[in-house]
């Protein structure tokens, strides 16, 4: 009998948890807004391996997350919106690019703070933006280039 409630016991613990896990999951695996983060948003020509919950750094440090990625039907952009910890105030004339963690990492956004005096506030855009870049496209160019290289300087 007691063999019984202590396997019970033990099945609605591990039934808590991963009730806890999938509650975690479907709200993005991440804890956002309270008065600790702010606002911030960005366009992007591509935004091509990134996703919403994607992390956001600053020097190699995780500072925020992204909470928001869509397509903006009148410029063709896609529009982030990122909450950044309230700790790292970031001058207006900062920029924010789409980076990799290598070939086959995954990619993430890096905040690079600029010189100017004045602070972005929550809710201010970043301008400064620098979509993903494409390793295929970079790859597809380096070798069209190559060729014509090479066809140029067998030419007489």
């Amino acid at each position: 009998m007691a063999e019984n409630r202590a396997e019970v016991l033990a099945g609605a613990a591990v039934l808590a948890a991963a009730i806890g896990f999938l509650a975690w999951s479907v709200g993005g695996g991440t804890l956002s807004g309270g008065p600790d983060r702010y606002s911030l948003t960005a366009s992007f020509r591509s935004a091509e391996g990134i996703r919403t919950g994607s992390d956001v750094r600053l020097a190699g440090v995780k500072v925020g997350t992204i909470t928001a990625l869509t397509l903006n039907p009148e410029t063709y952009y896609a529009d982030a919106v990122i909450e950044v910890d309230a700790a790292v105030q970031l001058p207006t004339d900062s920029a924010i690019l789409i980076s990799s963690e290598g070939l086959l990492g995954g990619n993430f956004v890096e905040l690079v703070p600029g010189g100017a005096e004045e602070l972005l506030v929550s809710g201010d855009e970043i301008e400064d933006t620098q979509g993903a870049v494409s390793l295929l496209t970079l790859l597809m160019k380096w070798v069209g280039s190559s060729g014509e290289d090479d066809a140029a300087g067998a030419a007489p």
